[in-house]
């Protein structure tokens, strides 16, 4: 089932719920976001996953999309399998618009994969969020915020606060109105009151610039 359907549907309500009760400032943010329309993908293979995170690094969503529809052409219009990713190697991910570091990252993974080092899906699904951390981090440009987007995205995990993410980081600023955004080390304290549903509390602070560009346009 789909991440909004069924007990997944009751606990985007229970979050909603958790989140405007925490004050004042998160009780607008939700109310004028309305639902959580969050969606991973839960049936990508991990390598999958992780590969498409390593293509939107520090890129806008457009331009990731744009990287990631290329490799799908090159897999004839499916995503690669991990064989098919070596098989492209850094020339040819490089080719589809990824940087020579992504690119090395990407083939990393997919040899790692057909390695067995990164897990398949079975397994990821069986592992807890800081052993997969540990363990896919061990991966040659693979840091913190590769495996949070997996497992936002990747594993449905509802859970995950990827604190060192921008994005969130300053969409707490403007939720805050602070003159800069807090750190991750911060961050991370502070959404431990978000818990358990510091993904969807990500999820909404990822709206503030849709909110902020809305009242823009409404002047």
């Amino acid at each position: 089932m789909t991440a909004a359907d069924g007990a997944d549907a009751d606990a985007y309500a229970s979050a909603r719920s958790h989140l405007r009760a925490l004050d004042a400032d998160w009780a607008r943010l939700v109310d004028a976001v309305g639902p959580c329309r969050h969606r991973p993908h839960t049936a990508r293979a991990p390598y999958e996953g992780l590969a498409r995170a390593v293509a939107y690094q520090q890129l806008h969503a457009r331009a990731g999309d744009a990287i990631v529809a290329r490799i799908v052409a090159a897999g004839g219009g499916a995503f690669p399998s991990a064989a098919r990713l070596v098989e492209l190697g850094e020339s040819g991910l490089r080719a589809c618009g990824m940087s020579a570091s992504k690119a090395r990252t990407v083939v990393a993974i997919a040899r790692a994969a057909l390695d067995g080092v990164v897990p398949g899906l079975d397994e990821a699904r069986a592992c807890h969020d800081a052993e997969l951390t540990q363990r896919l981090t061990a991966l040659r440009g693979v840091g913190r915020w590769t495996v949070h987007m997996f497992l936002i995205y990747g594993l449905g995990r509802l859970d995950v606060l990827p604190a060192d993410d921008y994005g969130v980081r300053t969409g707490y600023r403007a939720l805050k109105g602070l003159a800069e955004p807090p750190g991750a080390a911060e961050l991370q304290r502070i959404g431990e009151a978000w818990s358990p549903y510091r993904t969807l509390a990500a999820w909404y602070l990822w709206r503030m610039p849709e909110l902020r560009a809305d009242a823009r346009s409404a002047r």
